[in-house]
């Protein structure tokens, strides 16, 4: 006994040593941050001061050395999340995760983002290009040094290739992707028009308030007809059976930003505020830095992986952006015409065909023969979706703006941060195509500016689908006629107001003649910021972080009067319409009400509308905030929505109001128990920063996640969404304000940033999550540039030098 006694305690002894060395080993992939480092391409030294946020300051002789510096730094801070984001856009995850990346890939290699990428750096101007290059250099100086890599390299055994400037071009293009999301609109609308018709989907899908949707023609006939049209028996190739429908993407997903004249300002200049929302990331989408160049003083939020400044300020001007949601994706009908060839105007056309090798981890290769129409790529052939929803004879393919060729996103970027007034940077942003944006500007002299620039497709006038469904791909009339002109898209520079407010909601005035979108979002946020911009009459700083964390939500404030007439169904639904009652519904982390509130409202959804969507629920169980309420007020006959198609008796909206609350509440005991004064929002809505890809191993979650206790919900401005059709996690916010910013433009040195996570992406830094707490709070942190202010902070000093002796 004693025998296996000494074994066990020197396996024991042997465990440990073991789990410190690696520690200690793995803490050594934690960034230099000080002396020198000789680096071979630099020019000149530059100079990096690391602040006691982990923002570095990068002082170079050029702009060339400032982004092969900042390359440097992304790499030392956040080398994983570029190997993993560069691999997502090149579809080559499951050389790294294996089988459960297939979708994925087949799905990125389809689109081609890779090949659209390496497409674009030729048609860049030199100087962008050569910019692209000096950034690449700086990250493979990094990993040129033999670095001790983060611990997710060891994990998955994963070697970091060689950066290049497609992968930064790849990851713009991501960037556009998340933003966008209208073809998916236009696959509902197909598919739901297999069983409804045109007036329910726009019942379902609403037009903006106060608005029609645009006539097309009876998308079940319509398509009926194409059905019968079609080559009988021709299938559409489709070999990868195994894979799954496509999720949609929130239909309110979207930003804020809002500027003021001097005239509404304390300071007599104008205060810009923006706050982009994105999907929650551990680490998280920005990276804040520094550049000084001769000629140059930006700073900002940059992504890892792209050498630029994406938003911030220099010198002279502060801008901030917003999505648009434009329709610059279409789906296409192709007609097969069973040769294996598509019909176009002009007859039949063979398919392009590119052939793709995925590389699956502990499993063979996967070969992928990529189809492309005139159109683009056919993603009916990697999307069950779009499979079982195009007409036999028929595959869907995918058009984009984002997959031209000439796309110079990034150039106009780089235009951007030299830009020292108005009439610069709005021609910077001439080169600005995909995603549309809803930029608004201040500068120090006292302007204040929008533009929403990027490239809309024009619409033929024989396109009587106008965008909202797929159109028959061998009809010339649906093909684009180009683009909106730049000079005709939505601008403005010292409007009368003396203020602009955009929140995703629609920015064209009445009589506006192009079409950019038939899917603005609801006024909510921007109503609500409106409203609190007229509540004083000068604003500052604090006025403007107050309005960032507003937590007030309207659709939510405007229906409670209706389901506080419900009458309740048991003394439990009594006790919550009680707590209802006396709520202002500010959607706070500290009260119960918010929980009540949207466990009513998930359980309600499912009941109105599950019944008539079928198989497409799942996917697309969103708030739908503007249904609901036409619902509930029974606008146009709407509270019909309430009766169950599948069952016999006609249920009244109050009965499934009471049903719901009971079953609400059922779900909330069973979660957070029986008690429900401890019931509280911020324990059930936490921020959840997943990490890519650990987030989905529930003992590495525990590790690599960043979650901490937020308000908000979908529709407030400090927002906080959630997935509803996640019955793990249906209340947990996974969408939020993954930035805020205020600018100052009286002292620029008075303006202030935060991000959602920290600055470095190395789960042993003290910076990985340093932001977090202070985010959900809704605090910031000093936005400087002044040199003897931010060495009055406390910094950290590398040198990056030349590695010739020559210096």
């Amino acid at each position: 006994m004693q025998t296996l006694l000494r074994v066990a305690f020197a396996a024991l002894v042997l465990i440990v040593i073991a789990a410190a060395g690696g520690y200690f080993h793995l803490r050594q992939s934690l960034p230099q941050e000080e002396g020198e480092v000789r680096l071979a391409g630099l020019a000149k030294p530059v100079e990096v001061l690391r602040d006691g946020y982990g923002v570095p300051h990068i002082a170079a002789h050029s702009l060339d050395d400032a982004m092969y510096a900042l390359g440097f730094v992304h790499a030392q801070d956040r080398l994983w999340q570029m190997e993993i984001n560069r691999r997502t856009a090149a579809g080559r995850l499951a050389e790294i995760l294996g089988e459960s990346a297939l979708e994925s890939d087949r799905l990125l290699r389809t689109l081609g983002i890779r090949r659209a990428a390496e497409a674009n750096f030729k048609q860049l101007g030199a100087e962008t290009r050569g910019l692209l290059e000096s950034y690449a250099a700086g990250v493979n100086a990094f990993l040129g040094s033999r670095p001790v890599l983060p611990i997710e390299f060891w994990m998955t055994g994963v070697n970091p290739e060689p950066w290049t400037p497609a992968d930064s071009l790849s990851w713009v293009k991501m960037m556009a992707w998340d933003l966008g999301g209208n073809w998916r609109s236009e696959l509902l609308r197909l598919r739901l028009s297999k069983t409804l018709s045109n007036a329910r989907i726009n019942e379902l899908l609403p037009p903006y308030p106060g608005e029609t949707h645009p006539a097309i023609p009876e998308l079940q006939k319509f398509y009926s007809s194409l059905q019968r049209e079609g080559v009988k028996g021709d299938r559409p190739h489709f070999s990868h059976l195994q894979m799954r429908k496509m999720r949609s993407v929130p239909i309110y997903a979207g930003s804020n930003n809002w500027v003021v004249s001097g005239a509404k300002s304390a300071t007599g200049k104008p205060l810009l505020a923006n706050d982009p929302h994105l999907g929650l990331t551990a680490p998280p989408v920005w990276y804040f830095a520094h550049l000084t160049a001769p000629g140059i003083e930006v700073i900002g939020a940059t992504l890892p992986g792209v050498p630029a400044v994406v938003l911030g300020h220099n010198a002279h001007i502060a801008w901030g952006a917003t999505n648009t949601g434009p329709d610059v994706q279409d789906l296409y009908l192709e007609r097969l015409d069973g040769a294996g060839n598509y019909l176009t105007p002009e007859g039949s056309r063979p398919f392009t065909l590119i052939d793709e090798v995925i590389k699956v981890k502990r499993a063979a290769d996967v070969r992928l023969q990529v189809r492309v129409t005139r159109h683009g790529p056919v993603i009916s052939d990697v999307s069950r979706s779009a499979l079982e929803a195009a007409p036999r004879g028929h595959v869907i393919a995918f058009q984009w703006t984002a997959l031209r060729e000439d796309d110079l996103t990034l150039q106009s970027a780089l235009k951007m941060v030299r830009a020292r007034d108005w009439p610069e940077f709005l021609a910077a942003t001439r080169d600005y195509h995909s995603p549309q944006q809803n930029f608004v500007y201040a500068d120090t002299e006292g302007n204040i500016g929008f533009v929403a620039p990027g490239r809309v497709p024009l619409r033929k006038p024989g396109n009587d689908l106008r965008g909202m469904a797929p159109a028959p791909g061998w009809l010339a009339t649906y093909d684009w006629a180009g683009f909106i002109p730049f000079a005709e898209l939505p601008h403005a520079y010292n409007p009368a107001s003396g203020q602009v407010v955009t929140a995703n909601q629609r920015i064209t005035p009445t009589g506006y003649p192009h079409l950019i979108s038939s899917d603005w979002q609801p006024p909510y946020r921007a109503d609500r910021i409106t409203e609190l911009l007229r509540a004083l009459p000068n604003h500052s700083i604090g006025s403007f972080a107050r309005i960032q964390g507003d937590v007030v939500s309207l659709p939510v404030r405007e229906l409670l009067p209706r389901l506080l007439a419900v009458k309740p169904a048991s003394e439990e639904a009594g006790r919550a319409l009680q707590l209802l009652a006396g709520w202002d519904a500010s959607m706070a982390a500290d009260r119960a009400e918010p929980l009540i509130l949207w466990a009513w409202w998930r359980e309600f959804s499912r009941a109105i509308y599950a019944d008539e969507m079928g198989e497409a629920f799942r996917g697309n169980w969103l708030t739908r905030a503007q249904f609901l309420t036409a619902v509930l007020e029974n606008r146009n006959g709407e509270a019909r929505w309430c009766d169950n198609v599948r069952t016999r008796p006609i249920e009244s909206c109050d009965t499934v109001l009471a049903t719901a609350l009971d079953a609400a509440l059922a779900d909330l005991r069973q979660r957070y128990g029986s008690d429900m004064a401890m019931w509280r929002w911020g324990a059930a809505h936490v921020a959840r920063q997943a990490h890519r890809p650990f987030g989905r191993v529930p003992w590495l979650a525990r590790w690599f996640d960043i979650i901490v206790p937020s308000p908000g919900d979908p529709y407030t401005v400090n927002v906080g969404r959630n997935r509803m059709e996640d019955e793990a996690r249906p209340f947990a916010n996974t969408h939020a304000a993954s930035l805020r910013a205020i600018y100052d433009l009286s002292d620029l040195d008075n303006s202030l940033y935060i991000h959602s996570g920290g600055q470095s992406g190395n789960l042993f830094s003290a910076n990985y999550k340093a932001f977090t707490e202070a985010w959900a709070r809704g605090e910031y942190i000093p936005m400087v540039v002044d040199r003897k202010k931010i060495e009055a902070g406390g910094v950290k000093r590398l040198v990056l030098a030349p590695a010739t002796a020559d210096r």
